[in-house]
């Protein structure tokens, strides 16, 4: 009988305040769905981060004639000095540090460069003579380039040394940005989510206050009577939850994984799994605990008053 009753004053209370019920429910699903791409983007930049960096490359570029560096002041790179680099990265020192490497004359990277810019009229004005002669080099351990960024910097003939992580970090930080935007917003849609919940529990407790009191001269414990105002909360809540749980599963499915992942076949993304299994289990549980906190907060201090 007391569950029953609990239950018939929970149904009461969500049909008095269905609009108020239906705002709680909007802005829950709003601000979670901002939580979930939050939580989406982060798991992707890290699954970027460890696909590509695994990839990255030291690039050497040789000098060309037209090269700015103080090591071209001599002009293009010649071929004694390209074997002198070429010497370095089998000799003893550099050698333990480097998987594989590649030697890209002139032409192969005009033809590089063709395939890249075709259709751009740029490509009517560079010829091979221009684009640099390169070692491409992949590293046993991406994170110790350092010592082959020194080593090689300053050799006769090299251009520049480059660590093509410095360009993905360029990325990833554009992404960390759009990730932690994502957050500031969620967090204010959570505190608007916070104070409606207490608002529609007030109001609700406020439209059965002759029933509170009756409960209160028959002896009803404070928590029998707080309980049903706290389950409209969390029943809104979930509510809202679900569906952003819902979006989040849309999003991954039809966008990451139907048009993402066929345009960028190379790239690793997150999976329907990711978001079904981690992302919305998380949503619903800080839905949940947001709701029971400020729906108990609220209707204690109106019992209070």
């Amino acid at each position: 009988m007391r569950l029953a009753l609990i239950i018939g004053e929970v149904g009461t209370g969500l049909r008095r305040n269905m609009s108020m019920v239906v705002s709680v429910v909007l802005v829950t699903f709003i601000s979670l769905t901002f939580v979930g791409a939050a939580i989406l983007l982060q798991m992707q930049i890290g699954q970027m981060k460890g696909y590509w960096y695994d990839k990255a490359q030291v690039a050497v570029y040789m000098c060309t004639a037209t090269s700015s560096s103080a090591n071209c002041a001599n002009g293009e790179a010649t071929a004694d000095q390209i074997a002198a680099v070429d010497a370095q990265l089998t000799g003893s020192t550099l050698a333990p540090f480097i998987k594989t490497y590649d030697f890209e004359n002139h032409e192969q990277a005009y033809e590089k460069f063709k395939a890249q810019f075709a259709g751009n009229d740029v490509a009517q004005y560079v010829t091979p003579d221009l684009l640099n002669q390169t070692f491409w080099i992949n590293m046993v351990d991406p994170q110790q380039s350092a010592v082959l960024v020194e080593s090689l910097t300053t050799a006769p003939g090299v251009d520049s040394v480059v660590d093509q992580r410095s360009y993905l970090e360029q990325i990833f930080s554009i992404l960390n940005a759009a990730s932690y935007t994502a957050i500031g917003i969620a967090a204010l849609m959570l505190v608007a989510a916070v104070l409606l919940i207490a608002t529609t529990i007030r109001l609700s407790a406020f439209s059965r206050r002759r029933e509170i009191g009756i409960m209160r001269l028959v002896g009803a414990s404070n928590r029998f009577i707080q309980t049903p105002f706290i389950l409209e909360g969390v029943i809104a809540a979930v509510v809202g939850s679900v569906l952003a749980g819902a979006t989040v599963w849309a999003i991954v499915h039809f966008f990451v994984e139907g048009y993402l992942q066929k345009s960028l076949p190379l790239t690793a993304f997150v999976t329907v799994q990711d978001a079904l299994v981690i992302v919305a289990p998380i949503l619903l549980v800080l839905g949940v605990i947001l709701a029971a906190i400020s729906a108990k907060f609220a209707i204690t201090r109106y019992l209070k008053v």
